[in-house]
């Protein structure tokens, strides 16, 4: 299979489904002429005009309540948000219409709406630009939230995405748009709702989703370079709906997890994936599930702080030695 970075198979979906459907349309901040602040639209709009190409005003709340009506009547609006940051103020729209018209009308009017844009930390980009809201809007009935991780899952779960008559909130990460990875050709849709196994073990399993991924991977060869232990690594990638099953037969196996994430440590995925193997895999359990998460402070500007407020290596390879009951110095 041909490797692209992740930003060219999130491009090359999108491409892929506007030429196949044309009510499929992109609307955001400078997505235009000038290409989206990751160039991830560069080139498109000489491809579909400005007519499915919309540079929007900056008024988020504006034109996501547009796109919302647009979705409504019939066409597919795919919106950028230049830092999920900004979708706060957007969030009445997506929480109170996007999430709701469906249920209000009883089926009978669909909201078929993408929302995406980069989540989460990247580098010095301070207190108001560094929040990761999976959290928030996994926990609202009628959106639908994925955080894919590898070129391979951005392209299949954006083709997923377009073609569900639900809103989805499609979260990516900065740091992952020049990561490169195997994409195949044509249509490769990922389902939501169901994990990936992205390393397969024996000794303990560690949970994670986004770019926190790359890090449980990391995380799993130090393991077993210096303590010979084997680690699984689940990559959740659906963060609404949850794969449950797939957590609980890892832990099954296991008998320990670590459950990691970028935000704050209090009413954060890593809880709800805590909660679910205490409620269904409690008799498998050697350990209590551990939980690694970002420090409990606005996100620091000043480089050596920021890295110490995030998850690290050391961080998340002590939790499973302590859920391994080993010594950790």
């Amino acid at each position: 299979m041909p490797e692209k970075t992740y930003r060219e198979a999130l491009r090359e979906a999108m491409v892929q489904e506007m030429e196949n459907d044309e009510s499929v349309l992109l609307m955001g901040e400078d997505i235009g002429v000038y290409g989206g602040t990751h160039l991830i639209t560069d080139g498109l709009l000489d491809m579909f005009g400005p007519r499915r190409v919309v540079d929007t005003p900056i008024s988020e709340g504006g034109f996501t309540g547009a796109a919302v009506g647009m979705a409504m009547t019939g066409l597919k609006p795919i919106v950028e948000m230049m830092t999920w940051n900004f979708s706060f103020l957007a969030a009445d729209q997506i929480i109170q219409n996007a999430a709701k018209v469906r249920y209000f009308s009883g089926g009978q009017v669909e909201v078929p709406l993408v929302i995406r844009g980069p989540n989460g930390g990247g580098v010095q980009l301070s207190a108001q630009h560094t929040h990761s809201l999976e959290n928030m809007y996994g926990h609202f009935p009628g959106l639908k939230v994925v955080s894919p991780v590898t070129p391979n899952d951005v392209k299949g779960m954006m083709l997923t995405a377009i073609r569900d008559p639900n809103p989805v909130i499609f979260l990516e990460a900065g740091a992952l748009y020049g990561t490169k990875g195997e994409v195949p050709e044509g249509d490769n849709a990922v389902p939501f709702g169901k994990a990936r196994v992205a390393r397969e073990g024996d000794d303990v399993t560690l949970v994670s989703y986004g770019r926190q991924v790359n890090l449980c991977m990391r995380v799993a060869d130090k393991l077993e370079e210096e303590d010979d232990v084997s680690a699984e690594v689940i990559d959740v990638r659906s963060i609404r709906p949850l794969d449950e099953e797939t957590l609980v037969e890892s832990v099954k196996k296991t008998h320990r997890a670590v459950a990691v994430q970028e935000q704050w440590r209090y009413f954060g995925v890593a809880s709800e994936v805590a909660a679910i193997i205490q409620d269904k895999a409690f008799d498998y359990l050697d350990a209590p599930v551990e939980r690694v998460s970002g420090a409990e402070t606005p996100a620091p500007f000043a480089r050596n702080l920021e890295l110490a407020a995030f998850p690290n290596e050391d961080m998340v390879a002590d939790a499973a030695r302590r859920v391994l009951y080993e010594k950790v110095v």
